[in-house]
């Protein structure tokens, strides 16, 4: 009698109906380990399920199971961005007053070497409060995006996120940047007719440089000076501050200032910005003039997990991570959770499929259909070998190997073998 076959891998219908994951942890567990890996280093999150739930898991297995849940995140919001393109569907209507904000920061790889991750950061701007007798803005319901990819395609893969949030339907958004050229780009592929405004810290950083070249570093004529242009520049005075930065240039050339060329390099920055300092409208019609949002996003959502002490990261981990790190931040944990289980199960669906398309020959059988014609349809049988004609088969039978007589192993001084050959000892 034949030796029965061994069992094989296969995909069970009953793993999609029991969200079962592949892997020697349950479906719950693997979830906690991506989930704290996702806050935490991973060995530290290997001691906090440890003693929560008094189960050892290495920092290895978390790391493992924490990038390829990650992987599983960052394949959907690819695939939701391709569908997106492709279908073009109506997105939700956005906030009557919605901020888009864009930055990049920092992240240290191996080899010594660092990267720029890029984020977006959505909000809804709420109307103007006082407090302390300041008119204050508040930005509320934001959500967060972060690839580490190149200008161009950081555009394409938000379409994820601000499609999303309703960013085509926002009755009025408001595009608070640094004013990098990159970012410009950004708002114009997704918002081009959004109201552009320079972050007032930067703007007013330029003032500053230009001021410190004539007046000193911390000087008591530069505090004076510089005290001014600010209040100006926030206050409708725009123009009076270019005036200034025009007059502190001619002065630099009297006195042959070996700084000219920076008072030059930022008066022509804000010049060409000028659209973007008007500060005292902004303020009137309610709209934010800081980008403290996503300034703070680099720092919670990537800094503050990718960029601890002694962490380098391999350049194909970083997206993983990135999109794990929005998925919490966002707070979208368990949408995302019921995503990755079906995009796996569709996976592992589709590799037992293609495995037994490949290993399963194809033989012509002949079946009944329902008006007792005969058909002849290819289909893969397994295991089965044709009799005769008919459409009976018979189950092709394993036989056990059987090593020739100069085969190698029946001369091997040890086992069964050697010691029938070898007859009894006297």
């Amino acid at each position: 009698m034949g030796s029965a076959p061994s069992a094989r891998r296969g995909f069970s219908p009953l793993d999609r109906e029991l969200g079962l994951l592949a892997g020697e942890l349950t479906p719950q567990m693997q979830q906690s380990v991506a989930r704290l890996g996702a806050w935490m280093p991973f060995e530290r999150a290997a001691e906090e399920i440890k003693h929560f739930t008094r189960t050892t898991v290495s920092k290895a297995t978390v790391r493992r199971i924490t990038e390829q849940i990650g992987e599983t995140v960052l394949a959907v919001h690819n695939q939701e961005t391709k569908r997106i393109e492709k279908e073009m569907p109506a997105s939700v209507a956005g906030s009557k007053l919605q901020l888009m904000s864009v930055d990049g920061a920092m992240v240290p790889l191996v080899n010594k070497e660092w990267t720029e991750v890029k984020t977006l950061a959505i909000g809804t701007v709420q109307e103007p409060k006082l407090e302390n007798g300041k008119r204050v803005v508040h930005t509320t319901e934001l959500s967060y995006f972060s690839r580490m990819v190149e200008a161009n395609e950081f555009c394409r893969q938000a379409l994820y996120e601000v499609h999303r949030r309703g960013t085509e339907k926002a009755g009025k958004v408001c595009a608070v940047t640094d004013g990098a050229e990159w970012e410009q780009g950004f708002i114009d592929y997704h918002r081009s007719d959004a109201v552009r405004i320079l972050d007032f810290a930067h703007g007013v950083g330029k003032v500053a440089d230009a001021g410190r070249v004539l007046y000193g570093e911390a000087t008591p004529q530069f505090e004076q000076w510089f005290a001014g242009q600010r209040q100006a520049l926030k206050h409708d005075g725009e123009e009076q501050v270019l005036d200034e930065l025009r007059k502190l240039k001619r002065k630099a050339k009297r006195k042959q200032c070996e700084k000219l060329q920076v008072i030059e390099d930022n008066l022509n920055y804000l010049e060409k910005r000028k659209s973007m300092i008007e500060y005292g409208k902004f303020q009137r019609k309610g709209y934010p003039i800081g980008s403290g949002t996503v300034e703070s996003a680099n720092k919670v959502v990537v800094q503050s997990r990718m960029k601890q002490a002694g962490m380098h990261w391999a350049r194909a981990n970083v997206n993983p991570m990135l999109a794990l790190r929005n998925v919490a931040c966002n707070g979208r944990w368990e949408e995302a959770w019921t995503e990755v289980i079906e995009h796996k199960q569709d996976l592992a669906a589709d590799r037992f499929k293609q495995r037994c398309q490949k290993k399963l020959p194809t033989k012509a059988v002949v079946e009944h259909s329902t008006n007792n014609n005969l058909n002849l349809i290819a289909k893969p049988v397994a295991f089965a070998i044709a009799k005769d004609e008919s459409s009976e088969m018979v189950s092709a039978e394993k036989r056990p190997y059987r090593p020739a007589p100069d085969h190698p192993w029946r001369k091997m001084r040890y086992g069964r073998a050697y010691k029938r050959l070898s007859g009894p000892k006297i």
